[in-house]
């Protein structure tokens, strides 16, 4: 696939709530996924075995998604950006809605590295 049909297979994926099979389906085994600007060592997340946990411990957080959003992307090259919004109860973090810039590189056919641009607490 190339980077226009991995966009939109993953905005499809995304809106049906299958992040796990996104990740199955699209990322490379050596995939980087970066939370905000990445200054901090906790923000940078190496390797598809460890973006797998870091997902599955944010699944395992969530009480209840309220609703949520993911915009239509936009590619350029081997980059592509999609806008993406969640309103969400937390175990640890109590009622959040939050709205994210998520960029993602394609590499041979996988996505090889994403990043989440965000503020908490804006709808």
């Amino acid at each position: 696939m190339d980077t226009r049909q991995i966009a939109q297979r993953l905005v499809e994926l995304c809106r049906e709530g299958k992040y796990d099979q996104a990740q199955q389906e699209l990322y490379a085994s050596d995939a980087v996924s970066i939370e905000g600007d990445g200054q901090k060592a906790e923000a940078v997340t190496r390797g598809f075995d460890a973006i797998r946990t870091k997902s599955k411990e944010w699944a395992d957080n969530l009480v209840e998604i309220h609703g949520g959003s993911v915009g239509e992307p936009i590619v350029a090259g081997n980059w592509f950006s999609v806008v993406m919004g969640l309103d969400a109860t937390y175990k640890d973090m109590g009622r959040v809605a939050m709205n994210e810039i998520c960029v993602y590189q394609v590499r041979d056919g996988k996505i090889a590295h994403e990043q989440f641009f965000y503020d908490m607490g804006g709808a």
